[in-house]
């Protein structure tokens, strides 16, 4: 039944070559196996206390693989995405073998949200408090002092469904009862066994650097510094942020839809339609409640500002909408306007310009348009044109009048320098992202930054020709520049809404699964490819005929298409 790991098959041929930046060697396997690991040592020594894996073909192969074919390596670090996902499964592992120890397996862990640097996680059935925050960090510790091996072991669907539900995990049986595979790898160590959907470290000793801190009602697992991966990143406190993930998280639980599991019933059950209905009233409702608040402040100008694919166009459109039901006269323009000629940017160090740099704008010159604007002055609004990469010479006359509000949309909304020396009582702040609560499983989140992702793969394919390794290879660019420029900002926020909608994975998956699924192994953006495609795997494509149900103005239009603003 069970049977151990093997990324390639046995092959008559005893000899093997492998090179690993530029260097090779051949091993006669007659005499020895090759691990990853040893090929790392003898043929790269300088990434003995970096490496967390090796990239292979398309494949992330873990350091207790063995090689059984000629093959090129390239080291996985901390540096790379699936690096840092690899380290925190490990460490998702050894937390909740400590939570085990700590407080008997009847406990529960629910594994949230990222929040800065770390993942939010709380307990099921109680609060957690700090005694029993800092006993499980410190049988983490020891856990990872005892190099326990995380044994990888090939499972039946059967068998691992039996597993799981005879150990209280019913959500995660559950889900894999949905999943379209007979056979799949789960680790085990000592007497737990865990599916992580992902590669894994061989054994405890690899996630030593970490921290764990109390967050009421939960706590917080510190990621090592991705500038110095030998400490743990330091705590950055994003209270607004965790608000709006409670208020999500709530919704959830009125709906009745907190795992992948669950809105597959729906699908199959032919309830998604009605939980369609009840998402967008959630969306209206809370655009609604901003509106209230941008004129009980008395605001002139709304920043609208989040990362990318988070539905800023539309939800701008849509509070427009709100605000003229308020008896206002909002007026909508985009910071995209104020880009410099694309010639003169910034550029990145493969000599593309940088588009996501607050440097592209034209800062002073927006400032003295938004003075003028909210001093009842007239201004001279400028247009880019996106086919010739400059600034239009043609300039725009605009002016406020009583009962206008100005709704400014883009990425550097929340950014300082764009309301220097403007009035703060008459300016007004949104963020928005999307911020996915739905998980796979407990112990097995959605990321935020996945889902966004799926978003733009539609989003780009659909409406700019671009195909999905394209949208795929910038996006680590397009990450960068998050961190750097938007992500600092949004706790600056007054307000902040959260434009994932609950249903919308089950939708992307009719347009992203068949694109993604033809990106061959030997692209650079296989594995990429490959994670979308796992999460894809265990949901339910959404029906054609629920299709319609998805509103003209909602926010998933923007992305699918059929939004009736554009």
């Amino acid at each position: 039944m069970r049977e151990a790991c093997a990324p390639f098959c046995l092959t008559e041929e005893r000899k093997m070559k492998v090179s690993i930046l530029g260097r090779e060697k051949e091993y006669d396997l007659n005499r020895s196996p090759v691990s990853v690991f040893r090929a790392l040592m003898e043929l790269a020594p300088e990434y003995k206390n970096r490496a967390l894996g090796c990239f292979c073909g398309g494949q992330a192969l873990e350091l207790n693989e063995m090689l059984t074919q000629d093959c090129t390596l390239h080291p996985i670090t901390f540096q790379n995405e699936e690096g840092r996902r690899i380290y925190e499964r490990t460490l998702r592992f050894v937390l909740l073998m400590a939570v085990k120890r700590v407080l008997g397996e009847t406990c529960r862990v629910r594994i949230e949200h990222s929040i800065g640097y770390g993942v939010y996680m709380r307990f099921l059935d109680r609060d957690a408090d700090e005694a029993t925050v800092a006993r499980i960090e410190a049988e983490m510790r020891k856990i990872a002092r005892e190099d326990l091996p995380l044994r990888k072991e090939k499972w039946t669907r059967e068998e691992a469904i039996r597993y799981f539900a005879e150990h209280g995990m019913e959500e995660k049986a559950h889900l894999l009862s949905y999943r379209p595979y007979d056979y799949f790898y789960v680790y085990r160590c000592g007497d737990m066994a865990e599916y992580f959907y992902g590669a894994m470290l061989p054994s405890t000793m690899y996630a030593q650097v970490f921290q764990l801190k109390h967050h009421a009602p939960g706590m917080v697992l510190q990621m090592p510094s991705p500038e110095d991966m030998t400490v743990p990143a330091p705590f950055v406190e994003r209270e607004k942020n965790l608000q709006v993930f409670a208020q999500s998280n709530r919704w959830c639980d009125i709906l009745g839809c907190k795992n992948a599991a669950d809105l597959n019933d729906m699908t199959v059950g032919g309830k998604l339609r009605e939980f369609i209905r009840v998402n967008e009233a959630l969306h209206d409702k809370s655009i609604g409640d901003i509106a209230d608040g941008i004129v009980q402040k008395g605001a002139r100008a709304v920043f609208v500002a989040g990362p990318s694919s988070s539905g800023k166009t539309t939800f701008s459109n849509r509070l427009c909408i709100h605000l003229k039901v308020l008896g206002k006269k909002p007026v909508l323009i985009s910071l995209d306007d104020f880009y410099l000629d694309q010639h003169t940017l910034p550029r990145e160090a493969d000599g593309k310009p940088d588009l996501e740099a607050l440097s592209a704008l034209d800062v002073d010159y927006f400032r003295v348009c938004m003075q003028k604007l909210l001093c009842g002055e007239q201004a001279q609004m400028p247009r880019f044109d996106f086919t010739t990469k400059k600034r239009s010479p043609v300039y725009c006359p605009m002016q406020l009048t009583e009962g206008q509000i100005l709704v400014v949309e883009g990425i550097h909304g929340l950014n300082p320098r764009m309301h220097e020396g403007l009035d703060e009582k008459l300016i007004a702040k949104v963020y928005i992202s999307q911020l996915t609560c739905l998980n796979l499983d407990h112990h097995n989140r959605i990321r935020t930054t996945d889902a966004r992702l799926l978003r733009r793969i539609v989003r780009d394919y659909q409406f700019r020709a671009t195909p999905p390794e394209e949208t795929l290879a910038m996006w680590n660019s397009v990450r960068r520049g998050e961190e750097k420029w938007i992500f600092p900002y949004q706790e600056q926020a007054d307000f902040m809404f959260n434009s994932a909608l609950h249903y919308e994975l089950p939708v992307l998956k009719k347009y992203a699964y068949d694109m993604l699924m033809q990106i061959p192994p030997e692209n650079e953006c296989y594995l990429a490819a490959r994670r979308l495609i796992k999460i894809l795997h265990y949901l339910v494509p959404a029906p054609d005929d629920v299709m319609q149900e998805i509103p003209p103005l909602s926010l998933l239009r923007e992305f699918i298409g059929g939004c009736t603003f554009y």
